[in-house]
């Protein structure tokens, strides 16, 4: 018993650290997040921080994944379940959290090492994209709203180096508007009507 009530409460402490980590992150920027910050954020040492994740790398990673799990779980709930209309409303949040941006686009350019711990959760976020995205364009293809020529597998591969593409220029300026420019992509592939931007 004890060692299973030991087992929660390291689950509780990791789940607590990944959602301060977001806030400090998204607050203070990725600069500002050493993993001594981070460890100073839940009152841990740098090493007791580490001992529930195997690297900064791998925490970093975990970081994502929270981020990702949160946003998923917020637009959920939202009553516009239109899955274009909340990708476009979390390329909107992300102008607000510069930091978390600047993690996942470095971390997106070090995961191309198959090696790197985040390799595995960018190959599984962006097939969990793709499926989305197929299933999305298949069934407005079929239901008459988009065109009939658009295809499937090209567009979710499309739409999502756009918004990584665009990620990275707007953290070097910050003037870009990224969901407006995937929005004029997307009402120029026929895929949106203005009707259906996220400013409708």
């Amino acid at each position: 018993m004890a060692q299973r009530g030991s087992y929660a409460k390291g689950i509780a402490k990791r789940e607590e650290i990944l959602t301060t980590a977001l806030d400090v992150i998204a607050r203070e920027g990725y600069r500002g997040a050493s993993v001594k910050e981070l460890a100073d954020a839940v009152g841990l040492s740098q090493a007791g921080l580490l001992h529930y994740f195997d690297s900064k790398d791998e925490l970093f990673t975990e970081i994502l994944r929270k981020r990702d799990d949160l946003d998923l779980e917020t637009y959920r709930a939202l009553p516009d379940t239109d899955p274009i209309r909340v990708f476009l409303r979390v390329m909107r949040h992300n102008a607000e959290v510069p930091g978390l941006v600047e993690l996942y686009t470095r971390l997106a350019a070090e995961a191309s090492d198959h090696a790197h711990p985040a390799h595995k959760f960018f190959i599984e976020r962006r097939a969990a994209m793709h499926t989305l995205f197929d299933d999305m364009v298949d069934e407005g293809k079929a239901a008459g709203r988009y065109p009939k020529d658009l295809d499937t597998a090209s567009f979710g591969t499309v739409v999502n180096a756009v918004a990584d593409g665009l990620q990275t220029m707007w953290l070097q300026d910050p003037t870009i508007d990224m969901a407006s420019e995937i929005e004029r992509l997307l009402v120029a592939l026929g895929v949106l009507t203005p009707e259906r931007s996220i400013t409708a």
